[in-house]
């Protein structure tokens, strides 16, 4: 989008070559290469001195004023948010980095709540203009939308992929092949009497103490978790080992024959040989399913398939780098959620993305002006009649 925006630059400088030309100005080949430069969306010092003195034969003079214009694209760029959304905002910004050398892009992983206290709460950050982007494992909530109304946080909500939240052991364990939801309600939510030990859940299971690993509270993962399994008004265990880096999730299930823990299913797939995905019981067909691109993407793997998003402030959409990052982003997400593990979403969301950010429309997808939450398929809930601009 930056370099399309410099169209009308471009026109400009051809204007004034003509006008030079009609004029009898006649200094040489070199202006006229210089302005047929500029007209091509570039900036001066690509002629063929650059890269003492040695030209390129084989590169076109279109490829390398696109290279003039990258160099010419420069400033910063702030992500902060989901560890699961993570893996596929530092694939963006490596490949982004490589395309514009001179803008520098920052992503961390605070987790969804972290990062949304850091886009819409907490303020002194935000108002200072460091954060851009906040990736989201989930739907912007109601309090956070709250909270970006009260600081006047315009916000562009957009999609970028598919993840299926995997159930993990030890690969040593051999009693557990799958579970249902009931089970999983067993183990992980905060009941009078909490299982302390896998007999507690199943009296043909070992007599050994269980192991939980969660991520933290601040993290979408945690929050889709606790809705799928303990509802608005059910709570999870606090006795459970929780982090917001996944990595150290992984680490904690890998290093004991005991454990259980959920996270992102890339984490899982990039593990695969530290870990043992559990098959999930789908309330509807009762069949046990596990987690892989084609479940995930058909609802198959039921009731842990979700959408991941990256939500732009809608004021960032002013730095051409922040501009044309997000356009990067969207028109690579396919492939970089498959690179990184993840599933990518059908054409047609992407499209209406991309249509939402060219345009700058703000709002959610999944919040009604009544203040109801939208619930089912991403293809039935992103579209343009239900999204909603507090």
């Amino acid at each position: 989008m930056y370099l399309r925006n410099k169209l009308g630059i471009a026109l400009l400088s051809l204007a004034v070559v003509g006008l030079s030309v009609l004029s009898g100005c006649d200094s040489g080949g070199g202006k006229a290469d210089g302005s047929n430069a500029a007209s091509n969306n570039s900036t001066a010092g690509n002629s063929a001195g650059a890269g003492g003195g040695q030209s390129d034969d084989s590169k076109k003079p279109n490829d390398a004023n696109s290279e003039a214009g990258n160099q010419d694209l420069a400033g910063t760029i702030t992500l902060d948010g989901s560890s699961t959304v993570y893996p596929i905002s530092e694939a963006a910004a490596a490949n982004f980095k490589k395309k514009y050398p001179n803008v520098r892009v920052t992503v961390g992983k605070s987790g969804t709540g972290g990062g949304f206290k850091r886009f819409t709460g907490g303020f002194e950050v935000f108002c200072a203009g460091t954060t851009d982007i906040s990736n989201a494992s989930r739907p912007i909530s109601l309090n956070e939308i709250d909270a970006c109304v009260k600081n006047q946080v315009k916000f562009v909500e957009l999609p970028v992929a598919y993840d299926g939240l995997s159930l993990v052991v030890h690969p040593s364990n051999d009693f557990i092949k799958q579970l249902t939801l009931d089970q999983i309600k067993l183990i992980f939510l905060s009941n009078q009497q909490l299982a302390m030990k896998w007999s507690d859940i199943d009296a043909s299971w070992p007599d050994k103490p269980i192991k939980i690993f969660s991520p933290g509270t601040d993290s979408g993962t945690f929050d889709y978790f606790k809705e799928v399994v303990a509802g608005k008004e059910g709570s999870l265990r606090g006795d459970m080992s929780t982090s917001e880096d996944d990595s150290v999730l992984v680490n904690g299930v890998a290093g004991d024959p005991n454990a259980i823990g959920f996270f992102g299913a890339a984490y899982y797939f990039q593990n695969k040989d530290k870990l043992k995905v559990l098959k999930i019981v789908n309330p509807q067909t009762q069949e046990a399913v596990e987690p892989t691109s084609e479940t995930i993407e058909n609802g198959q793997y039921a009731p842990f398939s979700r959408p991941l998003f990256i939500y732009l402030n809608a004021a960032a959409l002013d730095k051409p780098q922040v501009d044309e990052f997000a356009d990067f982003y969207l028109q690579s997400a396919g492939e970089l959620a498959t690179t990184v593990g993840y599933v990518p979403l059908p054409k047609a969301v992407y499209n209406h993305a991309i249509e939402n950010l060219q345009g700058g429309v703000s709002g959610t997808h999944y919040w009604t002006k009544d203040r109801e939450q939208r619930h089912g398929k991403v293809t039935d809930i992103f579209s343009a009649t239900n999204l909603t601009d507090f």
